[in-house]
């Protein structure tokens, strides 16, 4: 991930999740806040009720790649935290970008294709 920093701090994830919008889909709840740095900050969450850790490892690489691959499309100066839900395990990774796409571009951090380098 070229442009992203990942976000650690339990503060920035909680300001995230009390001051920023948020999009539900049935495989990850996504929540984001402009802050106007050169680059994106990306936390993943992954909670207990997803199962052990390799489920909850497998999760996580799974969002982590869906940001990967769309990262060039994003605004960049954005907080985003990722939170997992149990369908993200084991849905077919074709409908798990499509959901991510969707929600990105409701939140507004989808660029149009005027807007692409």
């Amino acid at each position: 991930m070229e442009h992203t920093v990942s976000l650690k701090q339990n503060h920035e994830f909680r300001r995230l999740y009390s001051k920023g919008k948020s999009a539900v889909s049935p495989y990850f709840v996504i929540y984001c806040r402009k802050t106007g740095r050169p680059v994106n900050r990306l936390g993943i969450t992954t909670g207990l009720k997803l199962g052990n850790a390799v489920k909850r490892n497998r999760a996580r690489r799974r969002l982590r790649e869906l940001y990967r691959t769309c990262e060039g499309e994003l605004v960049s100066g954005c907080d985003v935290v990722i939170v997992a839900r149990s369908r993200v395990i084991y849905g077919r990774y074709d409908d798990l970008r499509r959901s991510f796409r969707q929600q990105m571009k409701k939140l507004g951090l989808l660029l149009s294709k005027e807007d692409k380098p």
